[in-house]
């Protein structure tokens, strides 16, 4: 009987974690991979052009740069590193002229939270925000915004972003 016990547990350590339906790991670029290449969104009259790279090393990089009647209004560059502690997000933002909107040694950070077919959470270190990244159709996907609303995590879609052909 030990032995019948120590084979299932030995098989079912070896299922494919594409039967998982969430993961909290520290996350790899797996989990974030279909964000990559070149994106278009619409939000409150501005266009959202996007960029993301494809994983280098232990490094994925990108921009997003917000245009309102042809002008520049904001740009946020990113990285998503591989860290000891998982994977994490790391932004700064700058206005025209690329002054920036933190300080000169700070950025925002989000760490990992857990991923699933075609999302990923991250959420913002030292506060209740949740960054999440969906893939919704081929060429589609969103990043959506989540506080807790009543202890649960409600999303708010913030961009719904297009594949740029």
């Amino acid at each position: 009987m030990q032995r019948l016990c120590f084979l299932i547990l030995l098989c079912a350590s070896q299922l494919p974690g594409a039967f998982a339906q969430t993961k909290s790991t520290g996350g790899n670029f797996s989990d974030i991979r279909f964000i990559e290449g070149h994106w278009q969104a619409m939000a409150n009259g501005n266009t959202v052009e996007a960029v993301w790279s494809a994983p280098a090393t232990d490094n994925i990089v990108g921009f997003i740069r917000m245009m309102k009647d042809g002008k520049i209004n904001l740009y946020e560059l990113f990285a998503f590193e591989q860290t000891g502690q998982g994977l994490v997000a790391l932004v700064k933002h700058f206005k025209p002229g690329l002054i920036g909107v933190e300080e000169k040694e700070k950025s925002d950070r989000y760490q990992f939270v857990e991923a699933g077919k075609d999302r990923a959470i991250f959420e913002k270190q030292g506060e209740s925000l949740r960054v999440l990244y969906e893939k919704r159709a081929k060429d589609q996907f969103v990043i959506a915004l989540g506080e807790q609303q009543e202890g649960k995590w409600v999303f708010k879609d913030l961009f719904v972003f297009n594949r740029v052909k």
